[in-house]
């Protein structure tokens, strides 16, 4: 059954209970037997471009990027990650050449990189360079030519200035990409997420997954982290997955990662 949509308005602390007692649904929610496991290998998935954007810089969209690139290569999927464009250190494209296997040349994954940690319009200014989003979306299409599943990931936030009068939603919109957005899972991300939402058009709005990301090692959620996904589908009907903190070391053959991982991963890319 699809999330209610409750029109901006609060739920209920009744209606807030039965969707949170049905939160199974989640594909890292719960537990798999050997049966559901196999299922994982046995389900196809759609083959296309995915757009991993964020409500903000810093929160996983090099971790949802690399995991996600993983396991479509570790299902024999020929897949690419890509990041045309980056400021300041270029340690994210890294990331995104291991989980490759070095099947990209890095300045493949990342051709514009600007030393600056700015905003990427300002920092390749100040290098006395301009970025085209003709040029970028270019690349992009080259890029998913070579390859069944492309995922590219954006620089900060939807509507951080990427380059000339132009931002990742110009991107993804011109690319028609299924929107994946990263949040991290903390108290204030409900809003960043509700306005990341409206900042897209309705038609890619509609097929937005949200990703509540744990950023960094915790005992216990916090109450924050354990409402976040449910008030989240409740609010704005978009799926919502989570992720838990896996630790900094991110790049491991898709066989090594969790079940539930794994059936996240499935569930986000379907």
């Amino acid at each position: 059954m699809p999330p209610r949509i409750f029109a901006g308005r609060l739920p209920t602390a009744s209606e807030f209970a039965q969707h949170d007692n049905g939160a199974a649904k989640n594909p890292a929610a719960a537990e798999e037997s050997p049966r559901q496991k196999n299922r994982i290998q046995a389900i196809a998935l759609p083959l296309k471009t995915y757009f991993v954007t964020g409500t903000d810089t810093g929160v996983g969209k090099t971790v949802l990027t690399v995991l996600l690139a993983r396991f479509l290569r570790g299902r024999g999927i020929a897949a690419a990650a890509i990041k045309p464009v980056s400021s300041g250190r270029r340690g994210d494209a890294r990331q995104l050449f291991r989980a490759m296997d070095g099947a990209l040349p890095l300045d493949d994954i990342n051709p514009w990189h600007f030393g600056a940690p700015l905003a990427p319009a300002l920092a390749a200014r100040l290098e006395g360079k301009k970025i085209l989003l003709g040029d970028v979306l270019a690349h992009c299409r080259r890029m998913r030519k070579r390859f069944d599943a492309l995922v590219v990931e954006g620089a900060g936030g939807l509507l951080s200035p990427l380059g000339e009068d132009f931002d990742s939603r110009d991107i993804l919109t011109a690319l028609r990409a299924t929107p994946i957005i990263a949040a991290p899972n903390r108290l204030g991300t409900v809003n960043a997420v509700l306005l990341t939402l409206e900042a897209l058009p309705q038609s890619l709005r509609r097929k937005a997954k949200i990703v509540t990301m744990q950023t960094e090692p915790q005992k216990r959620p916090t109450s924050a982290a354990r409402s976040n996904p449910a008030l989240l589908e409740q609010l704005c009907g978009a799926e919502v997955f989570t992720l838990p903190w896996l630790g900094r070391k991110i790049v491991y053959p898709s066989g090594r990662m969790g079940s539930r991982v794994r059936r996240t991963l499935q569930g986000i890319l379907q």
